[in-house]
């Protein structure tokens, strides 16, 4: 059966969508954006502190699962902009171990959910 995952320390969704459901053992997240669930802003002012607060978001609904990064299998990562790779890569690698980190791709795409410049949904095991 599948079980719903939300946390007020993540933004709530915007659509017919949870923030994260739970089955068989594996945790699905939905995509995150930077919101600063607290307040509701977009958190766009650099490619480095948007990613730092979409890694906030998935974190803390892990968090609510239980779970943390190093339980993550894939992550989905959606960017508006491929030139910002290297930025972005280096922030990311600050929330995962090289030996230990998952699977991953990265894709740019035309828009993202309210214009941002990144969005990242994962998959992970549940302990």
């Amino acid at each position: 059966m599948k079980q719903i995952i939300n946390t007020s320390n993540a933004p709530a969704p915007v659509g017919p969508y949870n923030q994260a459901t739970a089955h068989n053992g594996t945790l699905y997240v939905s995509g995150q954006i930077a919101l600063d669930p607290a307040s509701g802003e977009l958190i766009t002012r650099t490619i480095e502190e948007e990613t730092h607060q979409v890694m906030k978001n998935l974190q803390a609904i892990l968090a609510e699962a239980g779970l943390t990064f190093e339980d993550v299998l894939k992550c989905s990562v959606f960017v508006s902009d491929m030139n910002n790779y290297t930025r972005i890569n280096a922030v990311y690698a600050t929330y995962f171990q090289e030996e230990t980190a998952p699977a991953r791709e990265l894709v740019e795409v035309a828009n993202l959910p309210k214009f941002v410049n990144i969005e990242i949904s994962l998959m992970a095991a549940m302990k």
